[in-house]
């Protein structure tokens, strides 16, 4: 294939399924099944049909290179090969099994002039991908990680420990030696390296791939690993062309290549009416802090800790405001969302709250009603509540609110209008809450 057929390869596979495409925005822990966006259909003359609008799509291909370390990672092919692929992987992912195949076809293709570097991915989702890592790692260290490699991938779904013992028996591993290793910190710093190394570029699924630095994800067709390896070895062959060592090819390359994607462009300051929202802090702080949650939802829960911390710190400066979006998938979110009303009807929405956050996996009738006594509320009142419907239109209210500003999933904050998605770490908060308080010209707690 000639390099100059890469626009036409690449053309002709955009439309083409993608498995996992994982690129990533780094948006933090939310509780969200991700919604497609929609595109509209664009106006027709009067004398033509209508025709859809196509979404505009990802380069499969990032033109963007990466710095990728290659380090001591598992490395097949030559050092003076001109084009190093760099796969971030997971023994338990079947995207990972199918991309196997195909780079190993495309290893043939290219012989020498292709090296491939294998770094481990494990996903927290896949509960044996770390042990087969750390397998495959221990057997790094005994020559035979390429043999181990192949044995996972053709038994991905026998990767008990039993299992891994006998692959590492199969491929003439010392057993004794090879088990001491699985058990070391040092091997399993090696695969917490490579993880957290993935995350840092952006890589957050599997398998992703970097050609010479420049990302694709997914278990691509075989014309996409070609046409992006064509094109990284034109350029290399022209560096050697004039006068650049093969050796050198890699590192010069990633000379001036970044070390994580660019940070996603902010969304849109959106006007968030409060309504009769519960509200709590000085009514005149200068900055107003919206939580869209779930009360059944694990990552607003977390998220509400951070919450708790940001109003003691800003005092004075920081209203905080409750809006309910349960989840459908939550099936004692809605009834903990009524209950906590029921408790603001009688002045302790924000101490049913808590109840709520430190007691997720007991939200069913009885526990609510059992909250509603250690906070002294009313019981008659509170259960009549709970029979009734009259909170179910404000609930909805709010969710159909959230939903319209983009909090698809749960906690979803607006600072000031300033979105913030996700269990984010203190420090995003701080930083818009600060940005807010210059902007109003208070000073910042940070700064005082």
């Amino acid at each position: 294939m000639k390099t100059g057929v890469l626009g036409l390869v690449l053309g002709l596979v955009l439309g083409v399924g993608v498995g996992r495409m994982i690129w990533t925005t780094n948006s933090g822990p939310t509780d969200s099944k991700a919604a497609t966006a929609q595109v509209a259909a664009a106006p027709a003359p009067a004398q033509a049909p209508a025709a859809p609008a196509q979404p505009a799509q990802r380069p499969i291909l990032s033109p963007t290179v990466f710095k990728v370390p290659l380090e001591d990672s598992p490395s097949k092919g030559r050092e003076d090969a001109l084009v190093t692929m760099v796969e971030f992987t997971d023994f338990q992912c079947p995207f990972c099994g199918r991309a196997s195949a195909t780079v190993k076809q495309v290893q043939e293709d290219y012989g020498d002039k292709l090296r491939l570097v294998v770094k481990h991915h494990p996903l927290p989702f896949h509960p044996r991908a770390r042990p087969a890592a750390l397998a495959a790692a221990a057997a790094q260290l005994q020559g035979k990680y390429w043999e181990y490699h192949d044995k996972l991938f053709a038994n991905q779904k026998t990767l008990d420990d039993a299992s891994l013992e006998t692959f590492a028996k199969e491929v003439g591993l010392d057993i004794k030696r090879w088990k001491k290793d699985m058990a070391d910190p040092k091997t399993a710093a090696i695969v917490d390296r490579d993880d957290a190394l993935a995350k840092q570029l952006g890589a957050g699924g599997t398998p992703s791939f970097f050609v010479n630095g420049r990302f694709f994800s997914g278990a691509q067709p075989i014309e996409i690993f070609r046409a992006a390896i064509e094109e990284e070895l034109g350029k290399a062959q022209m560096m050697v062309n004039e006068g650049m060592k093969p050796t050198d090819i890699y590192a010069a390359v990633l000379t001036h290549g970044v070390s994580a994607p660019p940070a996603p462009p902010e969304p849109p300051v959106q006007k968030v009416e409060l309504g009769t929202a519960p509200v709590k802090g000085a009514a005149d702080a200068p900055v107003t802090l919206v939580a869209f949650s779930d009360f059944e939802c694990p990552f607003c829960s977390r998220a509400a800790t951070t919450v708790n911390q940001l109003e003691e710190e800003y005092k004075g400066k920081l209203r905080i405001a409750f809006k309910h979006q349960p989840l459908p998938r939550h099936p004692n979110a809605k009834l903990a969302a009524v209950a906590s009303m029921a408790a603001n009807e009688q002045g302790k929405f924000w101490e049913m709250h808590d109840k709520l956050f430190s007691n997720q996996t007991a939200l069913d009738r009885p526990s609510l009603e059992k909250y509603a006594q250690e906070l002294g509320l009313n019981m008659d009142k509170f259960k009549a509540a709970l029979d009734s419907n009259k909170f179910e239109d404000y609930i909805s209210k709010d969710s159909a609110q959230g939903t319209q500003l983009g909090a698809s999933g749960t906690p979803t904050f607006f600072v000031n209008g300033r979105q913030i998605v996700g269990a984010k770490p203190i420090e995003v908060f701080r930083k818009v809450i600060d940005e807010e308080l210059k902007k109003s010209g208070v000073a910042s707690t940070q700064g005082e």
